[in-house]
């Protein structure tokens, strides 16, 4: 057995899954507040060509990713301003989102195509980078992968035993109770698409700072409509979450894993089944049947409006 292969192919899988882990966290906590916002594409690339654009012209890297994070907070509440508080429809208008951000991006990133800048480096733990097959894969990552690591637990444990997680999942579940309680069924819903915003913005930046480290029109290549695809595939579930990330990133290399052992699979065929899973996944979560056998939220992708 190949160990070195099977490391580098883990490690390629925590990579290439890294900005879906990002996205679809963000996008978890936005439709665990009852909102579904199908723009992630959209504002996925707003991130990395905003987040590029900062990085390069202040030779900063964090900086960048602060961009990317404010760009992805402002196209939150574009979508926001229009779902919330005009009660739009949420399908149309993620999709209004997506179409628009990935136009305005491809606009304002036409002058940097092609323009390398210094990524971020790898930081490897000494020691625990030398474990055997799994050292390589969690241990010789770059920073922002490593904060991923200690971000889902974290947002795990608020979501299911903080205050302010409790109210973000009533917020889905049932807003008139919450709303009866005193709360702001509509601030809520705003704070968490904007979390959602600014993971979804960083997860852009990552595309664009991490690597290859240059922008490129389209540099999301679809992985927007793969969170959204996540997000129901782990059943609203952190911990589901991150394993689906990582398999779908692995599924997202399997073309050159298999070239690379010679096996005689269509490349093609390959490239394109994590976007046929995300096609049937969205199919199921638009019937009412399989959204509740999913559990997905009660309320989610419903308008709401205070009776009182």
């Amino acid at each position: 057995m190949d160990y070195d292969l099977i490391s580098n192919v883990l490690f390629s899988a925590v990579r290439t899954g890294t900005p879906l882990l990002l996205v679809a966290m963000g996008e978890l906590i936005t439709e665990r507040s009852g909102v579904l916002n199908l723009g992630q594409e959209g504002m996925m690339l707003m991130g990395a060509v905003i987040g590029f654009i900062a990085a390069l012209a202040t030779g900063n890297v964090f900086i960048g990713f602060m961009a990317g994070a404010v760009a992805g907070i402002a196209m939150s509440l574009l979508f926001g301003f229009l779902a919330l508080t005009l009660n739009a429809n949420q399908y149309a208008t993620g999709l209004a989102l997506a179409i628009f951000g990935g136009g305005l991006a491809a606009f304002i990133g036409q002058p940097y195509v092609g323009n390398p800048i210094s990524g971020m480096e790898r930081w490897a733990i000494p020691g625990l980078s030398d474990i055997p097959v799994i050292g390589n894969a969690l241990f010789n990552q770059d920073p922002v992968i490593y904060l991923s690591f200690i971000a889902v637990p974290l947002l795990a444990w608020a979501l299911r035993s903080s205050r302010a997680g409790l109210i973000v999942r009533a917020a889905g579940e049932s807003p008139d109770s919450l709303h009866a309680l005193g709360y702001p069924v509509v601030r809520v819903r705003y704070l968490a698409v904007m979390f959602g915003g600014a993971m979804t913005g960083i997860a852009g930046s990552y595309l664009s700072l991490g690597y290859p480290a240059m922008w490129n029109e389209n540099i999301t290549a679809g992985r927007g409509w793969i969170a959204l695809a996540l997000v129901v595939f782990a059943s609203w579930r952190l911990g589901r979450l991150m394993l689906g990330a990582y398999l779908f990133g692995l599924a997202s290399i399997l073309h050159l894993v298999f070239q690379g052992l010679g096996f005689e699979i269509s490349p093609e065929l390959l490239a394109m089944m994590p976007y046929v899973a995300t096609i049937v996944v969205l199919v199921i979560l638009s019937s009412r049947q399989g959204r509740g056998a999913l559990q997905a939220p009660a309320a989610l992708g419903r308008p709401w409006r205070p009776t009182a």
